[in-house]
Protein backbone atom coordinates (compact mmCIF):
# COMPACT_ATOMS: atom_id res chain seq x y z
CA UNK A 1 0.00 0.00 0.00
CA UNK A 2 2.51 2.57 0.90
CA UNK A 3 4.33 1.67 -2.39
CA UNK A 4 1.22 2.74 -4.09
CA UNK A 5 1.01 6.08 -2.17
CA UNK A 6 4.26 7.04 -3.37
CA UNK A 7 3.50 5.88 -6.96
CA UNK A 8 0.24 8.59 -6.32
CA UNK A 9 2.52 11.12 -4.88
CA UNK A 10 5.12 10.85 -7.56
CA UNK A 11 3.24 11.12 -10.57
CA UNK A 12 1.04 13.73 -9.36
CA UNK A 13 4.10 15.85 -8.52
CA UNK A 14 5.76 15.32 -11.73
CA UNK A 15 2.85 16.02 -13.71
CA UNK A 16 1.41 19.18 -11.71
CA UNK A 17 4.41 20.53 -9.85
CA UNK A 18 7.70 20.15 -11.02
CA UNK A 19 7.10 20.67 -15.03
CA UNK A 20 5.69 23.00 -17.53
CA UNK A 21 5.83 23.72 -21.42
CA UNK A 22 6.28 26.72 -23.58
CA UNK A 23 6.03 25.40 -27.19
CA UNK A 24 7.74 27.90 -29.37
CA UNK A 25 6.52 27.84 -32.83
CA UNK A 26 8.02 30.04 -36.00
CA UNK A 27 5.74 30.44 -38.83
CA UNK A 28 7.75 33.24 -40.27
CA UNK A 29 9.13 33.29 -43.55
CA UNK A 30 12.16 33.43 -42.31
CA UNK A 31 14.74 32.26 -39.38
CA UNK A 32 13.95 33.85 -35.59
CA UNK A 33 16.01 33.28 -32.91
CA UNK A 34 14.42 33.08 -29.35
CA UNK A 35 15.54 34.82 -26.14
CA UNK A 36 14.52 33.66 -23.01
CA UNK A 37 15.37 35.94 -19.65
CA UNK A 38 14.39 34.65 -16.23
CA UNK A 39 13.02 36.81 -13.68
CA UNK A 40 15.98 37.92 -10.68
CA UNK A 41 15.74 34.94 -8.03
CA UNK A 42 14.30 32.66 -10.58
CA UNK A 43 16.67 29.88 -12.17
CA UNK A 44 17.20 30.07 -15.62
CA UNK A 45 15.59 27.30 -18.00
CA UNK A 46 17.75 24.62 -19.66
CA UNK A 47 18.67 26.99 -22.62
CA UNK A 48 18.25 31.15 -22.85
CA UNK A 49 18.65 31.48 -26.31
CA UNK A 50 18.24 29.18 -29.74
CA UNK A 51 17.84 29.11 -33.60
CA UNK A 52 14.56 28.52 -34.45
CA UNK A 53 14.20 27.67 -38.34
CA UNK A 54 11.23 28.44 -40.33
CA UNK A 55 8.10 26.22 -39.48
CA UNK A 56 10.31 24.78 -36.81
CA UNK A 57 8.53 23.98 -32.88
CA UNK A 58 10.71 23.23 -29.75
CA UNK A 59 9.83 22.43 -26.58
CA UNK A 60 11.06 23.73 -23.48
CA UNK A 61 10.22 22.69 -19.72
CA UNK A 62 9.93 25.30 -17.03
CA UNK A 63 9.44 24.95 -13.23
CA UNK A 64 5.94 25.31 -11.92
CA UNK A 65 6.66 28.41 -10.28
CA UNK A 66 8.89 29.92 -12.98
CA UNK A 67 8.74 33.47 -14.51
CA UNK A 68 10.25 36.00 -17.20
CA UNK A 69 10.30 36.49 -20.92
CA UNK A 70 10.22 35.61 -24.24
CA UNK A 71 11.46 37.64 -27.39
CA UNK A 72 12.55 37.06 -31.45
CA UNK A 73 15.59 38.16 -32.28
CA UNK A 74 15.87 38.54 -36.09
CA UNK A 75 18.43 38.87 -39.14
CA UNK A 76 21.18 37.71 -36.85
CA UNK A 77 25.04 36.50 -37.85
CA UNK A 78 28.30 35.41 -37.07
CA UNK A 79 31.53 37.65 -37.66
CA UNK A 80 34.53 36.94 -38.41
CA UNK A 81 36.06 36.72 -34.89
CA UNK A 82 32.97 34.26 -34.23
CA UNK A 83 30.51 37.28 -32.52
CA UNK A 84 26.98 36.57 -33.03
CA UNK A 85 24.54 39.53 -33.36
CA UNK A 86 20.90 40.47 -34.08
CA UNK A 87 19.52 43.44 -36.28
CA UNK A 88 16.70 43.23 -33.23
CA UNK A 89 15.91 41.84 -30.04
CA UNK A 90 20.07 41.33 -29.53
CA UNK A 91 21.01 40.59 -25.86
CA UNK A 92 24.80 41.63 -26.19
CA UNK A 93 25.73 38.11 -25.53
CA UNK A 94 27.96 37.59 -27.83
CA UNK A 95 26.59 34.12 -28.54
CA UNK A 96 23.59 32.49 -29.04
CA UNK A 97 22.68 32.03 -25.77
CA UNK A 98 21.55 34.83 -23.86
CA UNK A 99 23.11 33.90 -20.65
CA UNK A 100 21.10 36.25 -18.11
CA UNK A 101 20.73 39.29 -20.51
CA UNK A 102 17.46 41.02 -22.22
CA UNK A 103 16.52 41.92 -25.36
CA UNK A 104 17.68 45.37 -26.48
CA UNK A 105 15.02 48.11 -28.02
CA UNK A 106 12.86 47.86 -29.93
CA UNK A 107 11.62 44.16 -29.07
CA UNK A 108 8.20 42.43 -28.88
CA UNK A 109 8.11 40.69 -25.52
CA UNK A 110 6.30 37.67 -24.13
CA UNK A 111 6.00 38.15 -20.22
CA UNK A 112 4.94 35.59 -17.57
CA UNK A 113 4.88 34.69 -13.96
CA UNK A 114 3.53 31.21 -13.32
CA UNK A 115 1.81 30.04 -9.95
CA UNK A 116 2.13 33.73 -8.55
CA UNK A 117 -0.58 35.21 -6.78
CA UNK A 118 -3.67 32.88 -6.23
CA UNK A 119 -1.72 30.05 -7.31
CA UNK A 120 -2.53 31.67 -10.79
CA UNK A 121 -0.53 32.78 -14.02
CA UNK A 122 0.16 36.05 -14.98
CA UNK A 123 1.14 36.48 -18.95
CA UNK A 124 1.42 39.54 -21.15
CA UNK A 125 2.65 39.91 -24.78
CA UNK A 126 4.31 43.85 -24.13
CA UNK A 127 5.03 46.37 -26.95
CA UNK A 128 5.83 48.85 -24.16
CA UNK A 129 9.61 48.28 -25.45
CA UNK A 130 8.86 48.38 -29.01
CA UNK A 131 7.93 45.31 -31.68
CA UNK A 132 10.19 43.25 -34.11
CA UNK A 133 7.77 40.61 -35.04
CA UNK A 134 3.96 39.48 -34.97
CA UNK A 135 3.87 36.96 -31.30
CA UNK A 136 1.01 35.20 -30.24
CA UNK A 137 0.70 33.21 -26.98
CA UNK A 138 -1.87 30.60 -26.28
CA UNK A 139 -3.14 28.83 -23.55
CA UNK A 140 -2.89 24.84 -23.86
CA UNK A 141 -5.65 24.02 -20.85
CA UNK A 142 -6.42 26.28 -17.69
CA UNK A 143 -9.03 27.81 -17.12
CA UNK A 144 -10.37 31.21 -15.79
CA UNK A 145 -12.50 34.10 -17.24
CA UNK A 146 -9.23 35.64 -18.37
CA UNK A 147 -7.81 32.89 -19.66
CA UNK A 148 -7.20 33.92 -23.05
CA UNK A 149 -4.86 34.24 -26.21
CA UNK A 150 -3.26 37.47 -26.47
CA UNK A 151 -0.71 38.81 -28.96
CA UNK A 152 0.05 41.21 -31.27
CA UNK A 153 -0.50 39.40 -34.99
CA UNK A 154 -0.55 42.20 -37.28
CA UNK A 155 2.84 43.59 -38.98
CA UNK A 156 3.51 46.74 -37.50
CA UNK A 157 6.82 47.71 -39.19
CA UNK A 158 5.34 48.22 -42.04
CA UNK A 159 3.00 50.68 -40.05
CA UNK A 160 5.17 52.20 -37.98
CA UNK A 161 5.89 55.99 -37.75
CA UNK A 162 8.90 57.40 -39.15
CA UNK A 163 10.04 58.71 -36.25
CA UNK A 164 9.98 55.16 -34.28
CA UNK A 165 11.07 53.04 -37.19
CA UNK A 166 14.42 50.95 -37.47
CA UNK A 167 15.37 50.41 -40.37
CA UNK A 168 17.41 47.93 -42.32
CA UNK A 169 19.53 48.72 -45.53
CA UNK A 170 19.40 45.77 -47.77
CA UNK A 171 21.70 44.87 -50.97
CA UNK A 172 20.13 47.30 -53.03
CA UNK A 173 20.36 50.20 -50.65
CA UNK A 174 16.69 50.55 -50.59
CA UNK A 175 15.67 51.27 -46.28
CA UNK A 176 13.18 48.27 -45.04
CA UNK A 177 11.29 48.54 -41.47
CA UNK A 178 12.81 45.79 -39.22
CA UNK A 179 11.23 47.41 -36.09
CA UNK A 180 9.09 50.33 -34.23
CA UNK A 181 10.70 51.85 -31.31
CA UNK A 182 8.39 53.08 -28.34
CA UNK A 183 8.12 56.95 -27.86
CA UNK A 184 10.05 55.92 -24.67
CA UNK A 185 12.85 54.66 -26.86
CA UNK A 186 12.64 57.35 -29.44
CA UNK A 187 12.56 60.48 -27.16
CA UNK A 188 13.26 59.41 -23.75
CA UNK A 189 10.41 61.45 -21.97
CA UNK A 190 8.96 61.09 -18.90
CA UNK A 191 5.44 61.68 -20.11
CA UNK A 192 6.45 59.00 -22.81
CA UNK A 193 8.28 56.87 -20.36
CA UNK A 194 6.52 56.89 -17.29
CA UNK A 195 8.89 58.34 -15.15
CA UNK A 196 9.37 60.84 -13.06
CA UNK A 197 6.46 63.23 -11.96
CA UNK A 198 4.16 61.02 -14.46
CA UNK A 199 5.52 57.77 -12.55
CA UNK A 200 2.00 57.21 -11.72
CA UNK A 201 -0.97 55.31 -13.72
CA UNK A 202 -2.86 58.87 -12.54
CA UNK A 203 -0.26 61.02 -14.38
CA UNK A 204 0.38 58.76 -17.60
CA UNK A 205 -1.38 58.11 -19.73
CA UNK A 206 -1.77 57.08 -22.90
CA UNK A 207 -0.12 58.76 -26.02
CA UNK A 208 -0.62 59.33 -29.44
CA UNK A 209 2.03 56.89 -30.43
CA UNK A 210 0.66 54.29 -28.07
CA UNK A 211 -2.45 54.51 -29.51
CA UNK A 212 -1.17 53.13 -32.64
CA UNK A 213 0.15 50.24 -30.87
CA UNK A 214 -3.47 49.74 -29.15
CA UNK A 215 -5.30 50.57 -32.50
CA UNK A 216 -3.52 47.39 -33.73
CA UNK A 217 -2.87 44.88 -31.31
CA UNK A 218 -5.84 45.73 -28.68
CA UNK A 219 -4.65 42.61 -26.11
CA UNK A 220 -0.73 44.04 -26.28
CA UNK A 221 0.60 46.55 -23.47
CA UNK A 222 0.93 49.61 -25.44
CA UNK A 223 2.56 51.47 -22.44
CA UNK A 224 3.72 50.86 -18.78
CA UNK A 225 0.09 51.10 -17.03
CA UNK A 226 -1.80 49.40 -20.09
CA UNK A 227 -2.84 46.52 -17.26
CA UNK A 228 -6.20 46.29 -17.11
CA UNK A 229 -6.54 45.27 -20.72
CA UNK A 230 -3.09 43.66 -21.36
CA UNK A 231 -2.31 40.69 -18.26
CA UNK A 232 -4.26 37.87 -18.62
CA UNK A 233 -4.03 35.45 -15.98
CA UNK A 234 -5.04 31.19 -16.28
CA UNK A 235 -5.42 28.60 -13.36
CA UNK A 236 -4.55 24.61 -13.37
CA UNK A 237 -1.06 25.04 -14.74
CA UNK A 238 -1.79 25.47 -18.03
CA UNK A 239 0.93 24.64 -21.04
CA UNK A 240 2.11 27.69 -23.47
CA UNK A 241 1.92 27.74 -26.93
CA UNK A 242 4.14 30.57 -28.28
CA UNK A 243 3.67 31.74 -31.89
CA UNK A 244 6.29 33.88 -34.27
CA UNK A 245 4.16 35.51 -36.80
CA UNK A 246 1.03 33.45 -36.57
CA UNK A 247 -1.22 33.20 -39.77
CA UNK A 248 -3.17 36.36 -40.63
CA UNK A 249 -5.95 34.11 -40.08
CA UNK A 250 -5.02 33.96 -36.10
CA UNK A 251 -7.73 33.88 -33.26
CA UNK A 252 -7.95 36.05 -30.01
CA UNK A 253 -10.34 33.95 -29.21
CA UNK A 254 -10.86 32.89 -25.20
CA UNK A 255 -9.97 29.79 -24.02
CA UNK A 256 -13.40 29.34 -22.93
CA UNK A 257 -13.70 28.38 -26.20
CA UNK A 258 -10.93 26.50 -27.48
CA UNK A 259 -12.61 22.85 -26.96
CA UNK A 260 -11.54 22.35 -30.75
CA UNK A 261 -8.65 22.42 -32.65
CA UNK A 262 -9.62 25.58 -34.76
CA UNK A 263 -10.39 29.14 -32.93
CA UNK A 264 -11.92 32.04 -34.27
CA UNK A 265 -12.42 35.67 -32.89
CA UNK A 266 -12.53 39.05 -34.66
CA UNK A 267 -9.64 41.39 -34.15
CA UNK A 268 -9.61 45.01 -35.20
CA UNK A 269 -7.54 46.29 -37.81
CA UNK A 270 -5.76 49.66 -37.65
CA UNK A 271 -7.58 52.88 -38.85
CA UNK A 272 -11.30 50.78 -39.70
CA UNK A 273 -14.07 50.27 -36.97
CA UNK A 274 -14.67 46.88 -39.09
CA UNK A 275 -14.08 43.87 -37.39
CA UNK A 276 -12.83 40.51 -39.55
CA UNK A 277 -12.66 36.97 -38.70
CA UNK A 278 -9.43 35.15 -37.44
CA UNK A 279 -8.60 31.90 -36.91
CA UNK A 280 -5.84 30.16 -35.52
CA UNK A 281 -5.13 26.60 -36.83
CA UNK A 282 -3.91 24.12 -34.68
CA UNK A 283 -3.43 25.55 -31.48
CA UNK A 284 -5.35 23.71 -28.98
CA UNK A 285 -6.48 20.49 -28.15
CA UNK A 286 -7.87 20.05 -24.83
CA UNK A 287 -9.06 16.54 -24.91
CA UNK A 288 -5.11 16.09 -23.26
CA UNK A 289 -6.19 17.66 -20.08
CA UNK A 290 -3.98 20.45 -18.52
CA UNK A 291 -0.47 18.95 -16.98
CA UNK A 292 -1.77 19.36 -13.42
CA UNK A 293 -4.34 16.27 -14.16
CA UNK A 294 -2.50 13.20 -12.22
CA UNK A 295 -2.61 10.19 -15.14
CA UNK A 296 -1.82 7.08 -13.74
CA UNK A 297 -2.56 4.76 -16.68
CA UNK A 298 -2.59 1.39 -16.21
CA UNK A 299 -2.81 1.40 -12.29
CA UNK A 300 -5.41 -0.94 -10.86
CA UNK A 301 -6.97 1.92 -8.66
CA UNK A 302 -10.22 3.44 -8.88
CA UNK A 303 -10.60 7.08 -10.58
CA UNK A 304 -12.52 8.54 -7.87
CA UNK A 305 -9.31 7.65 -4.82
CA UNK A 306 -7.44 9.17 -7.67
CA UNK A 307 -8.24 12.50 -8.04
CA UNK A 308 -8.83 12.54 -4.13
CA UNK A 309 -5.46 12.02 -3.71
CA UNK A 310 -3.93 14.48 -5.78
CA UNK A 311 -5.90 17.09 -4.05
CA UNK A 312 -5.37 16.11 -0.79
CA UNK A 313 -1.88 15.94 -1.91
CA UNK A 314 -1.33 19.93 -2.16
CA UNK A 315 -2.31 20.56 1.02
CA UNK A 316 0.94 18.96 2.32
Amino acid sequence: MALIFFFFLSSCFLSGVMSRSFIIANKCDYTVWPGILSNAGVPPLPTTGFVLQKGETRTIDAPSSWGGRFWGRTLCSTDSDGKFTCATGDCGSGKLECSGTGAAPPATLAEFTLDGSGGLDFYDVSLVDGYNVQMLVVPQGGSGQNCSSTGCVVDLNGKCPSELRVNSVGGGKQAVAMGCKSACEAFRQPEYCCSGAFGSPDTCKPSSYSRIFKSACPRAYSYAYDDKTSTFTCAKSPNYVITFCPSPNTSLKSSEEQSTETTTMTTPTSGSTATSPMVYEGALDESSGSPSTCNFGSHVISVAFSLGFCRMWRFF
